[in-house]
């Protein structure tokens, strides 16, 4: 398939695309250049009309990837400033998106959500319907209501999204030395490895391209022994599981 990854040229798709492409071709919507060579580039925001068009011409799925830098989790502290960028990347534009793919007969994609959809000082998250979304920055705020978007347009217009919840993505050499960190430090997250983002990334997008008018938000998380999150829905729904420290 070819698939256009918004906001293409952050981290996440730094470290994914490298091992997604070899399944898949990949164009990038982004206001700046991709790290990665080899793959289609269009410079924009997903807030731009006229970008989305562009970028979505000729592919059949997307990834959005497009992230703000997050506010605090902890506390509801907010500059207007901050509140106006989440709302325009996390909601505005995550609508105009799916907008556009749906005009476009773009039926399926995966969307980048976030374990701080929730709040962060849980010792334990059970289930994805089982927990409220109740962050209290606004970046988790804004994520919950980009997977609001995303139920609302499989809902209404039949489409077929995957919201992958995922907490500390790293590359492989920052994963290596996060998990030496003591797991009763505060404020230790389970980071996820590079390679396991991009095999839940491409399961995703099987599952999204297999079927219609559904939504399902997926825990992702480097917790392989499940003593932080369920991932029972990502192994069944994804056949996903964290899979680097058996190779590491």
């Amino acid at each position: 398939m070819k698939i256009l990854i918004t906001g293409g040229s952050g981290n996440v798709a730094t470290w994914t695309v490298p091992y997604m492409r070899e399944r898949h071709e990949f164009r990038v919507l982004d206001v700046a250049p991709p790290r990665v060579e080899g793959v289609e580039f269009v410079e924009g925001s997903i807030t731009d009309p006229g970008a989305l068009r562009q970028s979505l011409d000729g592919v059949d799925a997307f990834i959005n990837m497009v992230m703000k830098s997050p506010t605090s989790s902890a506390d509801n502290t907010a500059s207007i400033q901050e509140t106006i960028d989440n709302y325009n990347v996390n909601a505005l534009g995550l609508h105009l998106l799916l907008q556009t793919a749906h005009s476009m007969g773009i039926t399926c994609g995966v969307h980048t959500s976030s374990f701080t959809v929730h709040r962060r000082d849980r010792a334990w998250y059970p289930a994805e319907e089982e927990m409220p979304l109740d962050n209290p920055g606004v970046y988790g705020l804004t994520k919950g209501f980009g997977e609001r978007i995303c139920r609302y347009f499989c809902r209404e217009f039949g489409m077929s999204i995957v919201a992958l919840r995922i907490t500390g993505p790293r590359n492989r050499r920052q994963w290596v030395e996060e998990r030496k960190v003591p797991k009763d430090t505060r404020g230790r997250l389970w980071v996820t490895d590079e390679e396991d983002l991009a095999a839940a990334y491409l399961s995703a997008i099987e599952v999204a391209k297999g079927r219609s008018s559904r939504f399902d938000a997926v825990l992702i998380a480097g917790d392989e022994l499940g003593e932080y999150a369920n991932l029972n829905k990502a192994k069944q729904l994804l056949g996903w599981e964290p899979r680097t420290h058996l190779k590491v």
